[in-house]
């Protein structure tokens, strides 16, 4: 392939690509970091292809099985990584199906790489009660992270969604938070009494110092008065593991893993626990009734006579 066919081709599939990107945004209301998965997974195979003077469209069942192959053994990339490159590739293509773009749909036949069962990392209960207390509550930033901390762990949200939240989705006097969550899609989440005192107690003496008279709609500012990036509260949440000497690794998913892990270990009901995460699918709350059972059997093999 020449060097001029390759940059027409190249350029052809970027804007195949982002107009596909602007219909399914417009049609099921996708948020950015969705898109940007999309995005990232179809700009991949399509760098590929090119290699073999292939585009998008041009692209056959065969090209996707050898995709796929190369991500396994020549990038050494998890199987779990490669079938959600090929649910991208998957929603592609059907979607120019549809819309009468293409004639036959080159992932039909493509078996899904084998997934070995993954459970969700958890904390212990006394684990999140040592990151909980870890922040220093005498200073404007210790005092929002707490809050965080304490929110994210009450209602089980995504880093996405809490670092999005405005003042105007929390009701502390009646304890919940109105959600945005994947796909524009709305929930009112209980936050419980603890967590609606340490908000209750940022909102009155922690957030006006962050804001400093900065007008800021984010719930929890950054220093500068900003909405807080994830990778911000991603690295505050590492920090805060240090100090309270929490070996697990940890990121802001792992709270929501808990949140669910223990309302599951408590005796909550499973689509309880569904709507309170905001899953779309059941089957998708349902892994953690596996990690409560190997709670469970762990819990019977320690303390069981004959365990």
């Amino acid at each position: 392939m020449s060097l001029t066919v390759a940059v027409d081709t190249q350029a052809c599939d970027k804007q195949v690509l982002e107009q596909y990107l602007d219909a399914i945004w417009m049609e099921r209301g996708l948020s950015d970091n969705t898109l940007q998965a999309y995005r990232r997974d179809l700009s991949a195979f399509s760098l590929w292809l090119l290699q073999a003077s292939q585009s998008l469209l041009t692209a056959d069942t065969v090209s996707v099985q050898s995709y796929l192959a190369y991500r396994l053994l020549e990038l050494k990339l998890s199987a779990r990584s490669s079938a959600r490159a090929l649910s991208s590739l998957r929603g592609f293509y059907r979607w120019h199906l549809r819309e009468e773009r293409l004639q036959l749909d080159p992932c039909a036949g493509v078996d899904n790489p084998k997934l070995s069962p993954s459970l969700p990392k958890s904390l212990t209960e006394a684990d999140v009660e040592r990151l909980l207390v870890a922040p220093d509550v005498d200073t404007a930033i210790g005092l929002r992270d707490r809050a965080m901390l304490e929110l994210l762990y009450a209602c089980g949200l995504r880093v996405t969604e809490l670092i999005s939240l405005t003042a105007l989705q929390v009701n502390v006097r009646q304890g919940v938070v109105r959600v945005m969550g994947k796909g524009s899609k709305e929930r009112l989440v209980p936050m419980g009494l603890v967590a609606s005192n340490w908000l209750e107690r940022y909102l009155r003496e922690g957030r006006g110092q962050l804001l400093a008279n900065i007008p800021c709609e984010a719930l929890f500012p950054s220093g500068r008065g900003q909405q807080m990036t994830r990778q911000t509260f991603w690295h505050r949440i590492k920090h805060w593991a240090q100090v309270a000497a929490i070996a697990v690794p940890l990121s802001p998913h792992t709270l929501r893993h808990a949140f669910a892990t223990h309302l599951i270990n408590h005796g909550a009901d499973l689509r309880v626990v569904q709507l309170l995460l905001g899953h779309a699918d059941l089957s998708t709350t349902q892994i953690y009734t596996h990690v409560a059972k190997a709670r469970l059997q762990a819990l019977h093999a320690e303390h069981h006579p004959r365990g």
